[in-house]
């Protein structure tokens, strides 16, 4: 349950962060009459990311009848959404520098085209993580062997609920937390659900026939982790981690989660800085000196805050 309810958390947050950006934007810029288009693409968003889940569960249960069909579409659904996760993450932590100039300047142009573009800026800024919630949260429950029940719903809902109110503070200034630090960390979590839900995928397509391998057991280790107690629920459910799991299905969580874990937590390397240009030789009436020493090199001011223009300085030059 508490995968699903991080699933919840997280992405919940990024959607709460996007929206708390539009609506703040509007109200600082004194265009609160375009907040019910705001408010109006976000539900939208909503309810068809809720219609989408409803879709996956749907076809997974009714539309397929036989038992390897219903583990093949579960196991090409895990496969999609390892990758959506892999991509949201790395995608996260690249733009979280820069995600709400970008919008600012998205809502800016939408504002001058009308109230549809609005709601369709909104829309669209909510709509993605709203269909990768559906996804993930479907795939995290079935590989949890729970299902998507209530139990699953009411996790998944609570992680979104706190997501909203952590978001709503912010937006009011009542709560200060390290985002960058959050991302990182829910995202280390979210690369180990995620390769449980490889596992998971794995093992569905080895029951569907697709992969051979069922009955290759990498290990057994029921004696010492047992599925019964509240550790061996909570690994299973969180990480999928089993006590008897078949070798492709180790590889894959192995090969999966070991790399992707080194590059999300690997510090990305700083820009190296251009160096500063040589100060050309002070003017001399004899050729043959040697030249000054070169002047201090002063900082570029900040684009946003343009430096003060200064008196000219009048330069002396010594007369033979």
């Amino acid at each position: 349950m508490f995968a699903t309810y991080l699933i919840g958390l997280r992405e919940g947050l990024e959607a709460t962060l996007v929206v708390s950006i539009l609506v703040a934007f509007l109200v600082k810029s004194q265009r609160r009459d375009r907040l019910p288009q705001v408010w109006a693409g976000v539900g939208l968003a909503v309810a068809l990311s809720v219609v989408f889940g409803w879709l996956i569960e749907y076809t997974s249960t009714s539309l397929l009848a036989r038992s390897e069909d219903r583990e093949l579409f579960e196991a090409v659904t895990s496969v999609a959404a390892v990758l959506f996760v892999t991509w949201m993450i790395f995608w996260m932590r690249k733009a979280a520098r820069t995600i709400a100039g970008e919008l600012r300047g998205k809502l800016t142009e939408a504002l001058a085209v009308g109230s549809l573009a609005v709601a369709g800026m909104a829309f669209l800024a909510v709509i993605r993580e709203g269909l990768e919630t559906a996804l993930i949260f479907y795939s995290a429950a079935q590989s949890a062997a729970g299902g998507t029940g209530a139990g699953a719903l009411l996790s998944l809902a609570g992680g979104v609920a706190t997501a909203v109110v952590i978001g709503f503070l912010l937006y009011r200034s009542a709560l200060k937390i390290n985002l960058s630090k959050f991302f990182t960390w829910t995202g280390a979590l979210l690369i180990l659900v995620a390769a449980g839900i490889l596992k998971y995928g794995v093992h569905d397509f080895q029951e569907a026939g697709v992969l051979p391998g069922l009955n290759n057991q990498a290990f057994d280790i029921s004696s010492t982790l047992d599925p019964n107690a509240w550790y061996g629920a909570l690994l299973a459910g969180m990480f999928n981690i089993t006590a008897a799991p078949t070798v492709l299905e180790m590889i894959a969580w192995v090969a999966y989660a070991v790399p992707v874990l080194v590059l999300f937590l690997r510090k990305p390397a700083s820009p190296a800085r251009p160096a500063a240009p040589a100060a050309p030789p002070a003017a001399t009436g004899d050729p043959a000196t040697t030249p000054a020493e070169p002047a201090a090199v002063a900082t570029p001011a900040e684009p946003t805050e343009p430096a003060a223009a200064e008196a000219p300085t009048t330069t002396t030059t010594q007369r033979a």
